[in-house]
């Protein structure tokens, strides 16, 4: 047995790993439950952690010091991500053309879905916005990474003593790419509201019409551990999987909710029917059309040197397996 430290967020799908009721084997699991801008933070800048959840955008930026396993904790559509002051006069994509919008760091994963999406699905250039980069409520965040020659987008720091969620109240930024809620939206403050008034609506039409459900966050191993023990990223990844699957199989109870939503029975049906039983898969061939549409706009927003094909992000362990 050797000992392993995994800092990853609190969720349905990881708990049985948290709990040990889950335990992979040859491991003696310590679970670091954390948030996970802590979480990458530690792990990009002082490696502190044997395998963490990590951004996969930095994870792309990074794989020559980490490898990967193909699990994705954090999966999200992020059309609902998109902020706008209400005084701006944004009523529709088009309108942030020329606009200057806030994002906490440019080369996170969720603003490159967000980019991505508006110029290839609502002729929204990424070089047509102004970027500012900064703290959404906490002043003083920097770009954990930083970002290659290739990015030619118009990038600012806001300053050491502004927030972009203030900004945004003040009219400092016309519009506002978060993948945490700003605090004025969910305090019901009117002069901040979403870009598409019905997100839901608009993911679930995204999602029918390209087939992705955007991946956030992968699992990463520290290289020379994983060139230490190769057997590990096979182990961790088996472990990961039969936490997965373990959560999904009892989400739909009825018998009594396991989570406190009086509608979830509805709500899991009503996902099924719209992207198939199995939603929230892990494994590359099962991921091939999201991992392929990330590294493309990672690549087209200069965030990664060359095209990446989505097998070289893993590690070999985990591309197939033993047949009986």
């Amino acid at each position: 047995m050797i000992p392993i430290t995994l800092a990853c967020g609190r969720y349905d799908r990881t708990d049985a790993l948290r709990t040990g009721a889950v335990r992979p084997e040859g491991v003696d699991l310590t679970y670091l439950a954390l948030p996970p801008e802590e979480v990458f933070y530690r792990m990009l800048r002082h490696r502190e952690f044997d395998v963490a959840e990590l951004s996969l955008s930095s994870y792309v930026m990074n794989t020559a010091e980490l490898v990967a396993i193909p699990v994705f904790p954090s999966r999200t559509f992020r059309h609902n991500a998109i902020y706008v002051g209400a005084a701006s006069g944004i009523t529709s994509p088009a309108d942030l053309k020329g606009r200057v919008v806030g994002i906490p760091e440019y080369q996170m994963t969720a603003a490159v879905f967000i980019r991505g999406i508006l110029a290839e699905h609502h002729d929204v250039p990424v070089d047509s916005v102004r970027y500012r980069t900064g703290g959404l409520h906490e002043p003083g965040r920097p770009e954990k990474i930083p970002l290659p020659s290739g990015v030619t987008a118009d990038i600012t720091p806001i300053g050491p003593a502004q927030t972009l969620a203030r900004m945004l109240l003040d009219g400092e930024i016309d519009a506002l790419y978060s993948a945490r809620m700003p605090l004025p939206y969910a305090d019901g403050d009117h002069r901040v509201r979403r870009l598409f008034a019905d997100p839901r609506q608009v993911e679930e039409d995204y999602f029918r019409a390209t087939g992705v459900f955007p991946i956030m966050h992968a699992v990463v191993i520290r290289r020379e551990l994983h060139e230490q023990h190769r057997w590990l990223a096979r182990s961790l990844y088996k472990a990961f999987e039969q936490a997965r699957s373990s959560a999904m199989s009892t989400l739909g109870e009825t018998n009594a909710l396991r989570y406190s939503l009086p509608w979830l029975y509805e709500e899991v049906e009503r996902t099924r029917r719209i992207m198939g039983e199995d939603y929230w898969p892990y494994g590359v061939d099962a991921n091939d059309t999201v991992l392929r549409t990330f590294l493309r706009y990672s690549f087209e927003q200069g965030l990664s040197e060359r095209q990446l094909e989505p097998r070289q992000l893993f590690a070999s362990e985990t591309l197939d397996g033993f047949r009986v």
